[in-house]
């Protein structure tokens, strides 16, 4: 990538369908070495751009103003009560390993961040990373995100 060429940042639209899903499949393999199924991925995708209120929303990075989609950040929003106000989990962040350390997840958090600040009533963000993911969570700590004293949790599927 161009130094001359900035990285916009902009709203995921439902034309990005596709890239998203190869990121999102990408993503889980590479994180997890987990292979996902892109007939399922597909449609949870577009579940979602459909309803950014109700779902989530994603943010997608382009090599220029109208070039390529090179990296992405999905946001979902937890209430607290205990704080009045929306945390926002930063999810499904992948960067086009051609575009990597050149300032496109950053890119994608500063829009991000000024987003929540818009909305006004977003107290915090959080993410959970793999734990042997030590380059990521040193990519977090930089941009000013600190681990917690949580460990997360799951029941996949949900028994009786």
């Amino acid at each position: 990538m161009s130094q001359q060429t900035p990285i916009t940042v902009r709203p995921a639209r439902m034309d990005d369908l596709a890239t998203l899903v190869d990121f999102n499949c990408k993503l889980a393999w590479e994180s997890e070495h987990h292979t996902l199924d892109p007939r399922i991925v597909e449609p949870g995708v577009a579940a979602l751009l459909a309803d950014p209120v109700g779902r989530g929303r994603y943010w997608v990075a382009t090599h220029g103003e109208s070039g390529p989609v090179v990296g992405q950040l999905q946001i979902t929003r937890e209430w607290s009560d205990w704080r009045n106000g929306w945390f926002w989990w930063l999810q499904s962040v992948y960067v086009d390993a051609q575009f990597r350390r050149m300032g496109v997840f950053s890119s994608l958090v500063a829009a991000m961040k000024q987003a929540a600040r818009q909305e006004g009533d977003v107290i915090g963000l959080r993410l959970y990373v793999e734990q042997e993911n030590h380059a990521a969570q040193r990519t977090y700590e930089r941009l000013g995100l600190q681990p917690i004293p949580f460990q997360l949790y799951q029941q996949l599927p949900i028994e009786s």
